[in-house]
């Protein structure tokens, strides 16, 4: 069993920046690949990045290519997801997930285990 915790969303203006954190219990941390999905209000969970195992392999859609990193510390069992040059329709609940694979993938059917999500709001 893996239990995810995100924390680091609020409210920022648009053009502006936040960092996503996401820390998992348990010792296989350092074996799955993660990912990051975000929701925004009446709309379908959609992919945002992923990372492999050690890291080496990202992902990311193509509404956020140039603009977020993902990136992981596995010895601190810890993703973030940097997010610079905010849009409002990137207005969201973010929510980290975790693959009990080592590869990434935008599938959200391939995600075990999930985060709670935390609030991003970016205004114009």
């Amino acid at each position: 069993q893996v239990q995810l915790v995100e924390s680091g969303g609020g409210l920022v203006q648009a053009g502006g920046s936040l960092r996503l954190s996401c820390t998992a219990s348990g010792r296989t941390f350092s074996n799955y690949a993660m990912g990051w999905f975000r929701q925004a209000p009446g709309k379908e969970r959609e992919f945002v990045a992923a990372i492999s195992w050690s890291g080496g392999s990202t992902y990311y859609a193509d509404s956020v290519k140039g603009r977020f990193t993902i990136s992981r510390d596995n010895a601190k069992n810890t993703v973030y997801l940097q997010m610079n040059s905010l849009k409002p329709e990137d207005t969201a609940v973010y929510s980290c997930a975790a693959r009990t694979s080592a590869w990434v993938t935008t599938r959200l059917s391939e995600y075990a285990y999930w985060g709670q999500g935390t609030q991003v709001t970016v205004s114009s």
